[in-house]
């Protein structure tokens, strides 16, 4: 039998249907057809999935499925069409996770830099990472600019893009980078610090190959890139050419019924993510700590020799919370407090400078 893919399904169904939902969902991950109507015997033995185990999970049925590895193709579109394709329009269906044959990571391109890249930027051997957004569009490049250099005075390792900065009319990416880039570099010249900036990539293949010479030019290193709404294979594609360091925002992965864990932590990581953002608990999402403590163990385990990626909890959070959060997730880990510090108003340089003190002292 071919090297199979263990993914691990919640299937909500009475206890006299789960037998042949179970069967039903197998034949629908990877034939598409009536299994009864193939003839192949290699089909039938290597491609048609298998039903591993079946087991009562609260009121619903947890399901594994036995995936042929080769069906994905090496490719990470084809490899998440296999895992939650067709069922993912089954809203009874729920995708929890997925084991991967030994060797089957080796296809993908996996994080770039990772942790340790990431460090070596910004200077920071062991403590945890500092990072802020700036905010809101609709601002002016001068605005922006302006704020940059106030966070980087402050000391805050890393300043990315809102991920609703794009190329509006109001902040176009070839004037708003090179600019926030010059206020930066002015500051890290001031202070001696090695702040770094991730502005939000978005669009077509052309528009982020675009985006991505300008970056390059004016000596950002980074990208700032939601993997679901440029498409996965996009992104992969970026990982390969751009030479840049990719922090993964979750924009639109919660469209989908797929384990924060798996997408944000494995998928992502698997796909060449250096860092993952996600919605810390607490905060403006629902996220629990059990799930949110899972995607940073994704992020970070050990895996076929993938770099561990930068967990990046945020959210609405808020300095108070920086003891907390280090406690939560140790120092391989940036944490992320935009809104809480533009609240501060004429004292933003004040608060932020606490933000990097607390975490440098933690």
């Amino acid at each position: 039998m071919s090297a199979r893919i263990l993914a691990t399904y919640r299937i909500a169904c009475a206890a006299n249907e789960i037998e042949a939902r179970a069967r039903a969902l197998a034949a629908e991950q990877s034939v598409e057809m009536p299994v009864e109507a193939i003839r192949d015997p290699r089909v039938l033995g290597e491609i048609v999935a298998t039903v591993e185990s079946v087991r009562p999970s609260g009121n619903a049925f947890e399901v594994i499925l036995g995936l042929a590895a080769e069906t994905t193709g090496g490719e990470a579109a084809q490899l998440v069409n296999m895992l939650f394709g067709n069922c993912s329009l089954q809203p009874e269906v729920e995708l929890l996770d997925a084991d991967f044959p030994p060797g089957f990571a080796s296809a993908f391109p996996g994080p770039a830099h990772g942790i340790a890249g990431l460090r070596e930027r910004v200077g920071a051997t062991s403590r945890a990472l500092t990072g802020t957004a700036l905010k809101p569009q609709g601002s002016t490049v001068e605005h922006l600019a302006k704020l940059a250099g106030t966070f980087a005075r402050a000391g805050i390792d890393v300043i990315k893009d809102d991920h609703g900065l794009a190329d509006q009319a109001f902040s176009p990416f070839a004037e708003r980078v090179p600019a926030v880039q010059r206020a930066i570099d002015a500051a890290n010249g001031e202070t001696g610090g090695r702040t770094i900036y991730a502005p939000t990539f978005s669009g077509g293949p052309g528009a982020l190959a675009a985006q991505a010479a300008i970056a390059r030019d004016c000596g950002v290193g980074v990208a700032l890139v939601a993997p679901m709404l440029v498409g996965l294979p996009v992104f992969v594609e970026m990982r390969r050419t751009s030479g840049l360091a990719l922090l993964a925002h979750p924009a639109f992965a919660g469209a989908s019924r797929v384990a924060p864990a798996l997408l944000l932590g494995r998928l992502f990581r698997l796909f060449g993510a250096d860092a993952t953002i996600f919605p810390n608990h607490g905060g403006r999402f629902g996220y629990t700590r059990q799930a949110c403590l899972a995607i940073a163990a994704a992020a970070r385990d050990p895996w076929e020799g993938l770099e561990p990626v930068l967990p990046v909890p945020a959210g609405g959070m808020s300095v108070e919370r920086v003891d907390e959060m280090i406690s939560d997730y140790g120092t391989d880990t940036m944490l992320l407090i935009g809104g809480a510090l533009l609240a501060a108003g004429d004292d933003l340089l004040g608060l932020s400078r606490e933000f990097v003190r607390r975490v440098r002292n933690t």
